[in-house]
């Protein structure tokens, strides 16, 4: 017992390296843990760890059988935890490979692809009149703006942007916030602007997309019921008619480069 406790005071000191060595494994388990946490791989899991616990016990306790057969089976425990677990170790490799330093240098491509999905609505939509207001987040976050609208968190395609601002839909009504190439909330009511320069004949969509961007960074897609023409909003002010071809070629201007060249709004208007 003297040993025992002389060698756990006497064990060499922690290097830099080692506290990175654990830090990992614990990030590890932990990511492990909260990825099968209330799945069926957490109850396997803990059958796993009785399984273990009663192997210990048969070979501290008079259970040759029970220790001849548990031994036995372990012998092909990695083959039937990868048929059992195949669906769980699929998707954490895809969650490691959408992990925030790996999603950095894939983030360009989703970009362009949501871009592409939102010009594609847009155009649909101002094509047969429909009115929508699309926000993209930016520097600032929306997170107040997200909470007063209906949470959605799903991938940004037209087929369901079109289908939210459908008037028989009770979402259309609002704006719809994408964040981090997310679809994050719908029908989220914005702060109306209070410009006493702008049109009297823009409505409520209009001047919601309006005043957002002048509260923040934002940028805010507008499509016109009553002209079925789009417009993009960007500091208080906005940028109208646009074609898809134009709407494309500024958003990714904003979004994707983002040089501070090329914030300014081209072809704003104030007094339409």
């Amino acid at each position: 017992m003297f040993n025992q406790l002389s060698g756990l005071l006497h064990r060499p000191r922690l290097s830099a390296w080692d506290v990175a060595d654990i830090l990992i494994v614990s990030l590890l388990i932990y990511q492990a843990l909260k990825l099968i946490r209330g799945t069926r791989a957490m109850q396997m899991v803990i059958g796993s760890l009785l399984v273990l616990l009663l192997l210990y016990a048969s070979q501290h306790l008079p259970l040759q059988t029970v220790n001849w057969l548990i031994r036995s089976v372990l012998t092909y425990a990695v083959i039937a935890a990868i048929v059992l677990f195949q669906a769980d170790i699929r998707r954490a490799l895809s969650h490691l490979g959408s992990a925030p330093v790996l999603r950095y240098f894939a983030r360009t491509e989703q970009v362009s692809e949501t871009i592409e999905e939102i010009v594609t609505a847009a155009g649909l939509l101002a094509s047969k009149s429909v009115g929508a207001l699309i926000v993209f987040e930016r520097e600032i976050g929306l997170r107040n703006y997200v909470e007063s609208g209906i949470r959605i968190d799903a991938a940004v395609s037209y087929d369901l942007l079109t289908t939210i601002f459908q008037q028989e839909t009770p979402l259309h009504d609002g704006a719809v916030i994408i964040a981090e190439d997310r679809i994050a909330a719908a029908a989220c009511f914005l702060p109306l602007s209070v410009n006493p320069k702008l049109h009297r004949d823009w409505g409520t969509r209009h001047r919601a997309g309006i005043g957002l961007t002048e509260e923040s960074g934002a940028i805010a897609v507008i499509v016109s019921e009553e002209r079925g023409e789009i417009s993009l909003a960007l500091h208080g002010q906005l940028e109208r008619p646009l074609t898809p071809e134009a709407l494309r070629g500024r958003l990714q201007t904003l979004v994707l480069h983002r040089n501070p060249k090329n914030q300014a709004p081209i072809g704003a208007e104030i007094d339409a």
